[in-house]
């Protein structure tokens, strides 16, 4: 799922107006879930959808489990909830090790995200150990570890068969996601009614439909601390540097340096790029050059937007500071890893407010304007909806290619992602700057969504988890 590491501030907003804005997503998410629950869904998805908090699947009161649940804008608690069965015969349900926090799981906290219920079990990326298989499953074992893919995918469809899983056909049978964006995209984990509605990983145990599909085995040599980030934040960031396309040479910016950017910039390096400029501010900044591979030190540059001006004539801003650095030209690339929640200005934090936009185009529009002409500019920050202002003249006149990265697909790439980790060519844990338990992990939103304890990436061990792994940070209680 795409990172939203939040780079910019909200402007000072009064009391009152923030309580419009909270009042007014809430009503969104709930008129929207209104309406599909009217209208039905397509008929197109072939796992059962709409069980985001397995009270409806399981009467057993005495069968619990921990997990974290949505309670409302800005709200998450941890729970003792019914623990998840097998639904159908392709169902594993899995024993949960190991989960994580995501920069997207913020726009679920914010109620950016439509089609939110409370109760909804959060998280899409986990690992864990398979505790029960429906009678159809045939390749994923009882007992042994595995990482789910944040993304549901058949394996049979179009889309899947091109192991563009995040586009599946035949998991989200959402209508609204159908009528806003042409075409619905795979079911996720974890993510609001929106994608299928199905409960997620932050939890003691987790329902993982078509199993055979969404389930990789973990080898031995790989401990769960690194497996896990197979799930999302891997795969979304290889896509991100592959999708925009880096060639050797390139000079690239990268917004965003959270995990998902933190990554893409070591992606892009990998790829030959002879220069990799991240946009941000601190700590992030610092974290991202403190644990950059020495192999490509000669290659980082770090930029901090609050150093500089926006919109104001005649003073360094984070365009005129990227052409500086890239030959009076600007970068070849540049590759989005904010989101498009996080308004800079007035004007686009007042039309957020009342609704005449969902997303900001400031973000992109400053990467358009930077980029070279005929330079490539790729998207993997979440954008949910429309946005006004964007500059398109710039974008034909100059031939800037626009990408969609999209959801990145996990199928896709988790293979190969495998193979680096087990050769020694890719640490995850160059990200991870906390290990926390699932019982904490109201306090960890809260300390995440405010960029508090430099918190960059997270694992979440359960009370299955086994000790941590070298090189992986120790327990902070919270």
């Amino acid at each position: 799922m795409h990172s939203a590491t939040r780079p910019y501030h909200f402007p000072y907003q009064p009391l009152s107006a923030k309580r419009d804005i909270d009042l007014q997503r809430m009503a969104v998410s709930q008129a929207a879930y209104a309406v599909e629950k009217a209208v039905g869904h397509d008929g197109s998805s072939i796992t059962a959808q709409d069980i985001a908090n397995y009270k409806e699947i399981n009467s057993d009161k005495d069968d619990t489990m921990k997990a974290l649940c949505w309670m409302g804008k800005n709200t998450v608690e941890v729970r003792d909830v019914p623990r998840p069965k097998i639904l159908e015969p392709n169902d594993v349900i899995l024993k949960v090790t190991g989960s994580t926090v995501c920069g997207s799981d913020l726009h679920l906290l914010h109620g950016t995200v439509v089609q939110m219920n409370k109760g909804d079990i959060l998280g899409h990326e986990f690992c864990g150990i398979v505790d029960e298989v429906g009678s159809n499953v045939k390749k994923v074992q009882k007992g042994k570890r595995y990482v789910a893919s944040f993304q549901i995918a058949c394996g049979e469809c179009f889309q899947c068969k091109q192991k563009l899983s995040s586009q599946c056909e035949r998991t989200n049978s959402n209508t609204m996601d159908r009528a806003m964006y042409g075409s619905q995209t795979a079911g996720m984990f974890g993510y609001s009614h929106f994608t299928g509605g199905f409960a997620g990983g932050q939890a003691e145990y987790v329902r993982v439909p078509l199993g055979d599909v969404n389930l990789l085995e973990i080898p031995d040599d790989v401990p769960d601390e690194k497996a896990l980030y197979l799930s999302d934040v891997l795969a979304t960031s290889y896509n991100a540097a592959h999708d925009t396309a880096v060639y050797p040479g390139d000079q690239v910016a990268v917004w965003g340096a959270g995990p998902i950017g933190q990554m893409a910039g070591v992606f892009a390096a990998e790829a030959g790029a002879s220069k990799i400029i991240f946009v941000d501010t601190e700590p992030r900044l610092t974290f991202v050059k403190e644990r950059w591979p020495a192999a490509h030190a000669d290659k980082l540059h770090l930029v901090d937007y609050k150093q500089l001006s926006f919109g104001v004539t005649n003073t360094p801003t984070v365009v005129s500071k990227l052409k500086e650095l890239c030959d009076g030209r600007g970068p070849d690339a540049a590759i989005e890893c904010v989101a498009g929640e996080y308004a800079k200005g007035w004007m686009h934090w007042f039309e957020m407010m009342v609704g005449v936009e969902t997303d900001t185009s400031e973000i992109v529009n400053e990467m358009i304007e930077s980029v070279r002409n005929f330079g490539r500019v790729g998207i993997t920050g979440v954008y949910v909806g429309y946005t006004n202002h964007f500059n398109i003249g710039s974008l034909m006149e100059r031939g800037i290619r626009l990408i969609g990265n999209g959801q990145a697909p996990v199928h896709k790439y988790w293979d190969d992602l495998l193979v680096k980790i087990q050769k020694g060519e890719l640490d995850p844990l160059q990200m991870v700057s906390h290990r926390v338990r699932l019982e904490d992990l109201d306090k960890v939103y809260a300390k995440f969504n405010n960029r508090e304890d430099m918190m960059q990436k997270v694992y979440v061990e359960t009370k299955f988890s086994l000790p941590a792994c070298p090189g992986c940070p120790q327990l902070t209680r919270y």
